[in-house]
């Protein structure tokens, strides 16, 4: 076994929970650590502190799967921290589609599963989990025997680690195009080509936050990806629905959802860049009674933080300035590095500049198939706000 020995001075952020171990907080290595393997750690002083997977080429060079000395880690560990997600899931009332695996949440280090009732999307994001992507499939058709399992690892972190960008089938062959249900409603998911797993299943519940403030309004949806915002807005009784986004594939995705769902002469997308449309039509005096803000995080580094604020200003002055007096904003972000309390602030910042008072009435982070750890920034990622503007 592979044991890591930390410096004297580490930060009680391993002490106190965190999986995550630097390369600048190790003080020695003892045995041929190639990468991929399972380590054991140890305090400067010889305590046990853990195991995890280790890679040298890493940053983060181990990540830790369990802090109880006895537990093995080989394939039942995998099936057994499968089964009890599962079972929590459960508990909470998710049954069909969920966030199986939410990575450190699960105490699953870079690994991400995400359930489409039948059908399962898998990110393998470090090569310590990778290794184990063999067993992680064998417990997913032993625990749910799925009709299909894909892999999505055709993100760039993987190359941090040493690995390629990949993806395609883990399972026998299956039709990557399928349809979920979501509140009562139907949504094509391509698993192939949809953003990150094919699916944005963590404003499910934030989704479902719209349905008063929507009854009878002109609504205004930017960032609008395949448009399960909107269509939720038709579905809750809006008069007219316009949702905007820059792709054109989103914007044929999001007409055939609405298609899907009976709502395509209330529901309009738009192939636009919404920024500009925003700035433009706040100019032009165009006003809503509920404008919708969902857009992709602007920043995944602490250097371009200030980018990121000031963009989320920007983009919620101009959405503040579409809305009806009295009518609502619904805006997120999901930029893990702007924690809850700076949201909040970016938003009293762009009403101030806009001349609008705000009144909230709700705030909320992602759905509760993505636990948030106290202590763990990263699983705290998503803001979702409805406020009143005056």
């Amino acid at each position: 076994m592979i044991k890591v020995y930390l410096k004297q001075k580490i930060s009680n952020r391993i002490l106190n929970g965190h999986p995550w171990i630097f390369n600048n907080e190790v003080k020695a290595i003892e045995g041929d650590a190639q990468g991929g393997e399972t380590a054991e750690v140890y305090t400067h002083d010889k305590k046990f502190i853990g195991k995890g997977y280790i890679n040298p080429k890493s940053q983060i060079i181990v990540r830790l799967l369990t802090r109880n000395r006895q537990e093995e880690i080989n394939e039942d560990f995998f099936y057994n921290r499968l089964a009890e997600a599962w079972k929590y899931r459960q508990q909470i009332g998710y049954v069909e589609n969920c966030r199986l695996i939410f990575g450190e949440a699960d105490q699953m280090p870079q690994l991400i599963i995400d359930k489409f009732n039948d059908y399962f999307v898998i990110q393998t994001l470090a090569l310590g989990i990778d290794v184990w992507k063999p067993a992680i499939v064998k417990a997913l058709q032993k625990i749910f025997s799925p009709k299909g399992i894909y892999e999505r690892n055709d993100v760039p972190v993987r190359e941090l680690e040493g690995l390629t960008q990949q993806k395609g089938v883990l399972s026998e062959p299956f039709d990557t195009n399928i349809i979920i249900n979501e509140n009562g409603l139907k949504f094509h998911v391509d698993i192939v080509n949809g953003q990150k797993t094919g699916y944005f299943l963590d404003q499910q519940d934030n989704r479902r936050a719209i349905q008063h403030i929507v009854k009878g309004a002109d609504v205004l949806g930017a960032f609008c990806y395949t448009g399960t915002f909107e269509i939720h807005a038709a579905h809750y009784g809006a008069k007219s629905v316009l949702g905007l986004d820059i792709s054109e594939n989103a914007c044929t995705q999001a007409t055939k959802n609405a298609g899907l769902n009976g709502y395509e002469n209330v529901c309009r997308f738009q192939c636009i860049n919404a920024f500009d449309a925003l700035k433009a039509w706040a100019k032009e005096g165009r006003q809503y009674d509920v404008v919708m803000l969902d857009p992709p995080s602007f920043t995944k580094t602490r250097e371009n933080i200030q980018k990121a604020i000031t963009g989320y200003k920007e983009i919620n002055l101009r959405g503040m300035k579409l809305v009806k007096p009295g009518g609502f904003l619904v805006t997120s972000s999901c930029t893990n590095l702007v924690q809850p309390d700076l949201f909040l602030e970016i938003i009293g910042m762009a009403a101030k500049d806009a001349r609008r008072k705000l009144r909230q009435v709700t705030f909320q982070a992602q759905s509760s198939d993505h636990p948030i750890i106290p202590g763990m920034e990263n699983t705290n990622y998503l803001k979702f706000l409805i406020v009143q503007v005056g």
